[in-house]
């Protein structure tokens, strides 16, 4: 077992890397001392956009720390998922003091630099590029398109990893769109978001609010091409490496009960996991989404604008033997202004600022942690409190708006990482009726 300085036990690790190809000795190691420690529920919990093990591994400390005063009786054991993403060192993590983050600026300090060269370990001249860049703003609509050009180059050795939410998704048009008009449109949204006196950035802007200078949304764009590489990366990493491993836990211990957990981009990798499952295999008895960054119709039947298309997830929620639980938050920044605004920056109408700029550009472009799964018939719609009350169903997919304490954080995320709540380790709790 991992960490002795955890805050609970028994606890392991699994460690993926881009391919999804698991450290073997931690998988059988896990495999092996499950039904030792006599665990009854396994709760396994996947990071979103983290730097290294060490943040992780403080992230799943923290999370876990009330469960077993919350359930003392119940058999428990705890996985952390570590698998290759990375966080920009401005984004605010509240009441998270180690990663404490300095007011967000347009330039590329050394803490980012070196967060994207552990990503992108083969392009660190072009990272150089793009952070000298964003220093100088060199003048005119070609020192733009150089940058949209150099950030295109960045991902494209990754595009074609992982799977989209849906079948009509591709690459988003930020990566594909004028880059002025990118960077422009990212420069109007932090400004709207920062000028909110709300805890999750509200939608009231300063008076006297100007146009911004395009640069000020440059280093956004750069941003949003590291979560598209996360995004599919974790996609790759639970259907190719979480999902099999998960099979073999069935087969070496088809008592344990396994509840997945995700933050961010980890809600995407444990949703993944589904599909990497054997057939057969019914030891997951549910899946919580907290602040899930991926599309709200990836489950979907049919996608509305869409309807002879589906989501990638179609039907993977009928793989659990429970409910699947999204938890969202409108208080999120970070999926109510810039998921959209990435996964489509075209149309004519691009005149929204903060929080309206979902609702402007369409609901085909929203995510889990903003309003929930979207298009699958029969899903429940409670509030956290009601969850919590004994008014969970146990089974399909059901929406759980968590604002009530999913509300605080800085921009540009907004309360995309306020996920460090005992109601929250809760809700999986009740979801996977561990008592």
């Amino acid at each position: 077992m991992a960490d002795p300085g955890m805050s609970v036990t028994p606890y392991w690790e699994l460690t993926f890397d881009a391919d999804g190809d698991v450290d073997g000795p931690e998988r059988d190691r896990l495999v092996a001392q499950v039904t030792e420690q006599r665990v009854r529920d396994l709760i396994v919990f996947a990071h979103g956009w983290n730097n290294d093990r060490s943040g992780a591994t403080a992230l799943y400390r923290r999370f876990f720390a009330p469960i077993p005063g919350l359930v003392p009786q119940a058999r428990i054991g705890y996985v952390g998922v570590i698998w290759p993403s990375m966080m920009f060192s401005d984004q605010p993590i509240p009441d998270f003091p180690r990663t404490a983050a300095a007011a967000p600026t347009a330039a590329l300090d050394a803490d980012n630099r070196r967060a994207l060269v552990a990503v992108f370990p083969d392009r660190a001249d072009l990272i150089d590029r793009l952070a000298r860049m964003l220093d100088e703003r060199p003048d005119g609509a070609e020192g733009l398109a150089e940058f949209g050009r150099l950030v295109r180059q960045l991902i494209d050795g990754e595009r074609q990893t992982g799977v989209a939410d849906t079948e009509e998704e591709g690459e988003p048009g930020v990566f594909t769109e004028d880059p002025a008009t990118a960077c422009q449109e990212f420069a109007e949204a932090l400004a709207a978001v920062r000028s909110s006196g709300t805890p999750g950035g509200g939608p009231e802007a300063a008076e006297g609010f100007s146009i911004p200078n395009p640069w000020d949304g440059a280093k956004e764009l750069l941003r949003q091409a590291a979560y598209y590489t996360m995004k599919r990366r974790a996609g790759t990493v639970g259907e190719q490496g979480l999902g099999p491993v998960l099979g073999r836990l069935a087969g070496a211990a088809p008592g344990v009960r396994v509840h997945l957990a995700g933050h961010s981009f980890g809600g995407r990798l444990v949703s993944f996991a589904l599909l990497g499952l054997p057939d057969g295999v019914r030891t997951v008895k549910s899946l919580t989404l907290l602040q899930g960054a991926f599309s709200h119709y990836a489950f979907a039947e049919r996608v509305p604008q869409a309807p002879d298309r589906s989501g990638a997830l179609k039907d993977q929620q009928r793989r659990i033997d429970g409910p699947l639980v999204c938890c969202y938050s409108h208080f999120d920044q970070a999926l109510g202004t810039f998921y959209p605004l990435a996964s489509r920056l075209s149309g004519d109408d691009r005149t929204c600022l903060g929080r309206e700029i979902a609702a402007v550009l369409g609901p085909q472009w929203g995510a889990m942690g903003h309003d929930g799964v979207q298009a699958v018939p029969g899903t429940a719609q409670l509030d956290l409190a009601a969850a919590l009350n004994g008014s969970l169903p146990a089974s399909g997919c059901v929406n759980v708006d968590a604002a009530a304490v999913v509300c605080h954080g800085g921009p540009p995320t907004g309360a995309h990482s306020d996920i460090l709540h005992p109601e929250l380790a809760r809700v999986i709790l009740t979801a996977g009726r561990i008592t």
